[in-house]
């Protein structure tokens, strides 16, 4: 992850003039902040989880299901693209044709190397602070997934689950989900 700290605040206007250079480009209080596209582990980390929670919710309705590269834009200064993030029907009114405008339900990220302190720090304090319900923080070197929620304020850590302990995501977000761990980071064969 590096940022550009010389420039001028950023504003959505100008993250849409950054031209596609197949890197994630997000711009965090008007920063600009890129990585380069994610590894094998990450990605296929984020096709199983969209996969499971999309045929959830294909199968049983509640909201809507996104992955990244897809536009969610908390405020003029900040907008990010999530790994995998959902949206409950009682907000669909946020889905807009350019991306999400406003604080999804549900936002996941994967830890690649080089952004732990960016999704752990600087994302989960951009979410809290913009009302994301429930935040997740998958590692895939340590197979263990931290979850915040928002109760008043600020983020709580209400669980880390790990594959050593056999667990299995849940969120009431959608309550009748669940994905054991182990599948989520399983090696294929």
């Amino acid at each position: 992850m590096s940022s550009t700290s010389t420039a001028p605040r950023l504003t959505y206007e100008d993250y849409r003039s950054i031209p596609d250079d197949g890197k994630r480009h997000e711009i965090i209080e008007g920063e600009e902040y890129m990585s380069p596209s994610p590894t094998t582990s990450h990605q296929r980390i984020v096709g199983r989880l969209f996969n499971s929670l999309y045929n959830h919710v294909s199968d049983h309705g509640g909201g809507e299901v996104f992955m990244a590269p897809h536009d969610v834009i908390l405020s003029d200064h900040d907008v990010v693209q999530p790994d995998v993030f959902f949206v409950s029907a009682g907000r669909r009114d946020i889905v807009k044709e350019r991306g999400i405008a406003g604080a999804p339900d549900l936002v996941v990220e994967v830890v690649s190397e080089g952004n732990r302190r960016h999704d752990e720090v600087r994302k989960r304090r951009l979410y809290a602070r913009h009302g994301v319900a429930e935040y997740w923080v998958v590692d895939p070197e340590l197979e263990t997934v931290k979850v915040y929620r928002r109760p008043e304020g600020g983020y709580e850590r209400v669980a880390e689950w790990s594959t050593e302990t056999d667990d299995t995501l849940r969120t009431p977000q959608l309550s009748e989900w669940a994905l054991p761990l182990p599948t989520l980071f399983r090696v294929p064969r």
